[in-house]
């Protein structure tokens, strides 16, 4: 009986001592695998990274990873140390690589007057009044939601009732143009005394503005079609904004 006992007790020892030295050979092969591969630390992007973002916005969303030597980019950066004062030229999105073209200085972002367009999207252009678009307050690198309006045929049941939708969620947008500012180029004797305010931060923003945005082929058809035949709206509408779901908006919600 003791024999038995003790034999079991053995044989779980065994088992034990087992399994720790497969799992220690284990480990010991991914390191030697990962040696093998020459690995180089670089940045990792770990969540969104809206364009025009500071290096202290990025710092919270980077992490130094270890990746095989032949999957890192030849201008991937491993720190930001000397990154001060500049901002992404573009969204980042998680798992890709910081890349050192992706850090600009404010200037070279203004100057342009757009950021550059995410792989896979393409431009489009729309004009609107300015208070269809947050005031006439918006710059290249913000995001928007975009609403379409319709008169009648937005709803298959209700093909008579208007309706509004925000059909197009946090679109980047790369450009605004502006009518000149006629008040603005000429200021006033009273208004050049003390110190200057931007007027589009106070006066009433006056004519159209070209908005123009980066979007895949199946929005940038939505966005043509309410152009020509609907109305658009935009909010402006950051990457961390509440995302409730699609609705379609009809007369009796409104009070609810």
């Amino acid at each position: 009986m003791k024999s038995r006992l003790l034999a079991g007790v053995l044989a779980v020892l065994l088992a034990v001592v087992g399994a720790v030295l497969v799992l220690t050979y284990a480990q010991g092969a991914d390191q030697r695998a990962v040696r093998n591969l020459d690995p180089v630390g670089v940045l990792v992007v770990n969540k969104a990274v809206p364009a025009g973002s500071s290096i202290e916005t990025l710092k919270a969303a980077v992490a130094l990873q270890q990746l095989p030597g032949t999957a890192v980019a030849k201008t991937a950066l491993n720190t930001l140390d000397g990154a001060a004062g500049k901002v992404t030229s573009a969204d980042l999105l998680p798992g890709e690589q910081l890349l050192a073209e992706r850090l600009v200085s404010p200037e070279e972002l203004k100057t342009s007057g757009s950021v550059a367009v995410p792989a896979g999207l393409q431009e489009i252009s729309f004009q609107l009044e300015p208070q269809r678009v947050v005031g006439g307050r918006l710059e290249a690198g913000d995001h928007v939601g975009i609403f379409v309006s319709m008169k009648g045929g937005g709803m298959e049941a209700k093909p008579d009732k208007e309706t509004s939708q925000l059909s197009i969620h946090k679109v980047l947008v790369t450009a605004v143009q502006r009518a000149p500012d006629a008040a603005a180029a000429k200021p006033t004797p009273a208004a050049t005394d003390g110190p200057q305010t931007n007027p589009r931060d106070v006066n009433l923003p006056t004519g159209t503005l070209m908005v123009t945005v980066a979007v895949n082929d199946v929005n940038a058809d939505k966005i043509v079609f309410a152009s020509e035949f609907a109305s658009l709206w935009l909010s402006k509408e950051p990457l961390d904004a509440q995302d409730s779901g699609p609705r379609i908006m009809v007369r009796p919600d409104v009070y609810k």
